[in-house]
């Protein structure tokens, strides 16, 4: 193994240093599938690697994602019972510069053209679209909100299957019934047994929580198990709850995820607000992006440390580009509908907690040519340096360096 192979594998090994240690071997297997998916797992190389000095200095700082990336988009049911598209993604958010969220969109856009079946060239010119729309958006000056009734081609067809879907197939297809008792379905590869006493621990941390929200529909909780879910979060204490409710629809899953700092923090150079705790944090900025909040979001302590909980959002509800793959018109439209919610984001959230307001934000659209050309040029490079990073750690994951 070379000296720069076993930098790289230090460098992740280093940042997932007290994860579980069963979880983190999956991410690391997940990790070992492609650049995509390595560049999912490793959002803290992007800002490690961040240039100290250069043009992102001269974008204003917003409220951003931290993560975002093609599959960081999808669905979320709100407190309203309506559904929404957004950005749904908030475990690394922090106020930062504006350009930070588009160069690591576009960064994934060209590391996804083998899967999306597209050359290069193809995502090369995506990127520019992207960046086109985006700004135009944010000159615009007016925050919207993506409906299905705005949707077109395969984006469309993705709400409507999502807006159809009953919250009792979804809770069936997760549980199964045990002497008349419904239970969570546990398997290997998403929902893993936890031990009696954190149970009950937990049970009850979640009943007193229910009874301070004034949950009329909320009856008691069912079952507790460990989840294993998404890419670069894999490892991190995460429980998945069925609760019992009351009413026609009854049942509810719920995602209870613990709330690190985010790995952005150590590069920022702007003040960030005082945040009660780190799950304060995440809920406060989405409250802020999204127009609607996600359902039941809420702050919640467990064994001295602080959780985000919600509704249970299925990974189907997150927006697969592979539906459109080789059909570039079709990835054109998702592609544009993404740089719209950016720039609709970002202006929802102007001009609070120190976030640039929207006069700010038109003005810096204006000023494209200053830093477009740059922010490509910023975003190809990189994309080349992930593929070389990949190439990298698949040799030190294939040679055993992360099976301890």
């Amino acid at each position: 193994m070379s000296e720069e192979t076993q930098t790289i594998a230090k460098r992740i090994k280093q940042f997932n240093s007290g994860r579980n240690p069963d979880v983190l071997q999956m991410k690391y297997k997940n990790m070992r599938s492609n650049a995509f998916v390595f560049y999912r797992g490793s959002c803290h190389l992007f800002y490690e690697d961040l240039p100290s000095k250069s043009f992102f200095d001269l974008a204003p700082p917003v409220w951003v994602c931290g993560d975002l990336h093609l599959e960081n988009f999808g669905c979320y049911q709100a407190d309203n019972r309506g559904v929404y598209f957004d950005i749904n993604d908030f475990d690394e958010s922090v106020l930062a510069p504006c350009l930070w969220d588009v160069a690591r969109l576009l960064t994934s856009l060209l590391l996804s053209a083998d899967t999306l079946k597209i050359d290069l060239p193809t995502a090369v010119q995506l990127c520019k679209h992207f960046l086109k729309t985006y700004t135009q958006t944010l000159q615009a000056g007016s925050a919207r909100l993506m409906e299905e009734k705005f949707a077109q081609g395969t984006l469309k067809k993705f709400l409507e299957s999502v807006s159809s879907r009953k919250r009792k197939e979804f809770i069936n297809s997760r549980t199964v019934k045990i002497d008349d008792k419904r239970k969570l379905l546990i398997n290997a590869e998403h929902v893993c047994k936890i031990g009696k006493a954190k149970k009950q621990q937990i049970k009850k941390v979640i009943s007193e929580w229910a009874k301070t929200q004034q949950l009329s529909e909320f009856d008691k909780v069912l079952d507790v198990g460990y989840r294993i879910a998404g890419t670069g979060s894999l490892g991190l204490e995460r429980y998945v709850l069925l609760v019992k409710g009351k009413g026609a629809e009854k049942h509810h899953l719920l995602d209870m995820k613990i709330a690190n700092p985010s790995c952005l923090t150590p590069y920022l150079k702007m003040k960030q607000p005082f945040w009660k705790n780190e799950a304060d944090r995440v809920i406060q900025i989405q409250r802020q992006m999204q127009i609607f909040p996600q359902a039941l979001l809420s702050a919640i302590k467990f064994d001295k440390q602080w959780f985000v909980l919600k509704e249970l959002q299925p990974s189907q509800d997150k927006m697969d580009l592979t539906l459109c793959k080789g059909k570039v018109e079709e990835i054109k439209n998702v592609i544009e509908t993404f740089a719209e919610i950016l720039a609709w984001d970002q202006l929802r959230s102007g001009g609070r907690s120190g976030s640039a307001t929207a006069d700010e934000l038109i003005h810096f659209a204006s000023i494209f040519p200053e830093w477009g050309e740059e922010l490509m040029n910023y975003s190809m490079s990189y994309a080349r340096q992930v593929q070389k990073d990949f190439k990298e750690f698949s040799m030190a994951y294939d040679a055993g360096y992360f099976n301890d």
